[in-house]
């Protein structure tokens, strides 16, 4: 088996929709052999991350940069997992009010300092709230759990 970490910030009833989205997803019927595990960031760290071959990051943006609280899971997981876990596959849906470029520059410099490796392009959702987020968000997932689950990643 392998695993999938899913952190994912959910402040509202939108972004824990997101944060659903991930996970049902990630556990498509058709994806057997992944197991996936969903933290928020306050409550995942660096044990996570040493446990899992993929991992799905979910942040609201803030003031044009991600959340404080996934923020906070780098700043606790950083140098625990950095040696280890080098060209980890990773992913990342940002929700946006605004463009989201601080919030994707800000992770993508973080992701690059781990060595982590993108299995798809950080995922945008900005603008006005739109029901297709949600769509976008688990197909983000189900992608990154079906390429676990053949082997690609």
């Amino acid at each position: 088996m392998k695993t999938l970490l899913i952190v994912a910030h959910a402040p509202s009833p939108n972004t824990l929709a997101l944060r659903e989205a991930a996970e049902r997803g990630a556990r498509h019927p058709e994806i057997d052999a992944v197991d996936v595990i969903v933290k928020p960031p306050l409550e995942a760290g660096p044990d996570d991350v040493l446990a899992c071959d993929a991992i799905l990051l979910g942040t609201t943006e803030n003031l044009g940069y991600m959340s404080g609280a996934l923020k906070d899971f780098f700043d606790r997981s950083y140098y625990p997992v950095l040696e280890e876990k080098q060209g980890l596959p990773c992913a990342l849906y940002v929700r946006a009010g605004l463009d989201g470029t601080g919030t994707r520059r800000a992770v993508e410099s973080i992701v690059g300092g781990l060595s982590w490796r993108w299995a798809q392009a950080p995922l945008i959702l900005h603008g006005e709230w739109q029901g297709t987020f949600l769509e976008q968000v688990e197909e983000l997932a189900m992608s990154l759990a079906a390429g676990l689950d053949a082997g690609i990643l």
